[in-house]
């Protein structure tokens, strides 16, 4: 489904090249859950950002189903990360002047408006226990159910690749377990890689 072959990232720092990324070849198949580990510094966050597409490689290739992404447009590239990748973020990236459901929705602004999103979208809420808080502000509820909104939102578009940075940092416990669960569940259930 991705493929990363010979990816490096490189960026200006103080007069000098900072490496990121040397070399990466990492091929993730369709209905895989991979953990990306290393300690700060690493290169994890710039790996999750060229696997979805906000970063592009300095050189190297990004093969997303045989597609040969690397060279695409930015209107291109941003319409193909729109529809093939969702994220979920440790800090939620909720706006709070919006309800839940319209968070939710925030990804379909780019797409000709449909009836069906908002449907889904209450479905999704249903699914994961959140179906009460539509009309709610994300400021209002639970941090577990932030996070529910925040993957209910990656999901509105029904991607191919779900990218989770640290998706349980900022839940207790319990909260935590309940969300990497959820995430088992959609990879297993859903053909969501």
């Amino acid at each position: 489904m991705i493929k990363l072959n010979n990816v490096n990232k490189s960026y200006p720092l103080d007069g000098e090249k900072f490496v990121a990324l040397s070399d990466i070849n990492l091929e993730i198949k369709s209905g895989e859950f991979t953990a990306i580990l290393g300690p700060s510094g690493s290169g994890k966050s710039t790996l999750m950002h060229i696997i979805g597409l906000l970063d592009l490689p300095t050189s190297g290739q990004i093969v997303i189903d045989d597609q040969d992404v690397s060279k695409l447009s930015d209107d291109k590239l941003s319409k193909l990360r729109n529809e093939f990748v969702g994220f979920v973020f440790q800090q939620f990236n909720l706006i709070n002047k919006l309800t839940c459901l319209e968070n939710i929705l925030l990804p379909t602004v780019y797409h000709p408006p449909s009836p069906s999103y908002s449907k889904r979208g209450r479905e999704l809420m249903e699914r994961f226990g959140i179906a009460g808080k539509a009309a709610s502000y994300p400021n209002k509820i639970s941090g577990g159910q932030q996070q529910r909104v925040a993957i209910a939102r990656s999901l509105i578009m029904n991607p191919k690749l779900i990218l989770a940075d640290e998706p349980t940092g900022n839940l207790d416990t319990k909260n935590g377990e309940q969300i990497l669960q959820l995430l088992q569940e959609l990879n297993q259930h859903d053909d969501v890689t």
